[in-house]
């Protein structure tokens, strides 16, 4: 299974989109400083995110939720 998640900086209160396998570790990874854009923003807090059966369908939703149209969306329908 393949994840698309939503992480919200406790910081500034900005989302961050991004996909992986393994959300606990990619969570970690984000507050632990290990990834290059998110660093100066962390700590963040999970605050969504969605199971999809193969990579290619993810990285698709993930690529939608950063553009436009997705930003929308996000604010809408997944988020508070």
């Amino acid at each position: 299974m393949y994840f698309v998640y939503i992480l919200k900086s406790e910081k500034d209160a900005t989302l961050y989109v991004g996909s992986t396998e393994d959300i606990k570790r990619r969570l970690a990874e984000h507050n632990n400083g290990k990834s290059k854009y998110s660093n100066s923003k962390r700590p963040y807090v999970l605050k969504w995110f969605c199971a999809f059966p193969n990579k290619q369908r993810a990285l698709m939703f993930e690529k939608y939720l950063k553009q436009g149209s997705g930003h929308a969306f996000t604010a809408k329908h997944l988020l508070e």
